[in-house]
């Protein structure tokens, strides 16, 4: 199938093609089936967040995307399949993923953690750039460079993850639970995080089980039950739905 006729589950006015389309997407585990067969669109850009439930099947989707899970039906990339595409090529293609806990390496120090997400990179002249970008968004992170990762509180880990996948120069990141076990003033940076790296041109796929935040920052959002999308909007459509404020927001 050409980038051309690539089939969209959002249609947009101006026929865009999607930077990211996930087209029936499923994924199981043993005799478990985790998505079952969902499809979404994220355009350049844009926000777009997963929510629901744990068990929904949201960081399994992510991990799809990611080529870290194998899985049937198609995701697209720039009008590409990734199907046979190797995840450590994804990468290399301009997606990023921040895992759910982190996964930083707490024996190496914030620096040496940064400079690990480079080792695809073609561009070294420019990585100097990337650094100062980094550690601007995340200045606590320049004050501890040459700190053990592994002794940041839980905040400053998250960040050096983010910076990390900035690192890459990825054209879209993938956010899984940001917020998890961050204190709530910790949480609100988070988020203005997110927002900034979008508005400096990062497209952001957010897997979150803070609905409220996550609802506030996205460009539109998909509510996943049981690996089925149950409800899709903008993220202002569904803070306002009754049926996503009774299940995911108090009320």
């Amino acid at each position: 199938m050409s980038a051309a006729s690539l089939p969209t589950s959002s249609p947009r006015s101006d026929d865009q093609i999607p930077l990211l389309a996930v087209r029936d997407l499923v994924i199981s585990y043993g005799n478990i089936l985790a998505v079952k067969g969902i499809s979404f669109d994220v355009y350049e850009g844009e926000i777009v967040t997963l929510i629901g439930a744990n068990g929904a099947g949201k960081s399994t989707t992510l991990r799809g995307i990611s080529g870290l899970v194998p899985y049937s039906g198609d995701i697209w990339y720039q009008g590409q399949s990734l199907r046979r595409v190797p995840a450590d090529q994804i990468v290399g293609r301009g997606i990023a993923q921040v895992p759910e806990g982190r996964g930083i390496f707490g024996n190496l120090t914030v620096l040496e953690n940064l400079k690990l997400a480079t080792w695809q990179r073609k561009d070294k002249g420019a990585i100097a750039d990337d650094y100062e970008r980094v550690f601007k968004i995340f200045p606590r992170l320049q004050e501890r460079q040459s700190q053990l990762s592994g002794t940041l509180s839980g905040g400053e880990q998250q960040m050096l993850a983010v910076g990390r996948a900035l690192m890459s120069r990825a054209k879209m990141m993938l956010l899984d639970e940001p917020s998890m076990g961050l204190a709530p003033v910790l949480v609100r940076d988070i988020f203005q995080v997110v927002q900034e790296i979008n508005r400096q041109g990062t497209t952001v796929l957010l897997v979150e089980q803070n609905a409220n935040m996550a609802l506030r920052v996205a460009s539109r959002a998909y509510v996943l039950e049981t690996g089925t999308i149950t409800l899709a909007g903008t993220g202002e459509e569904l803070l306002k739905d009754p049926r996503v404020r009774e299940a995911y927001l108090g009320g």
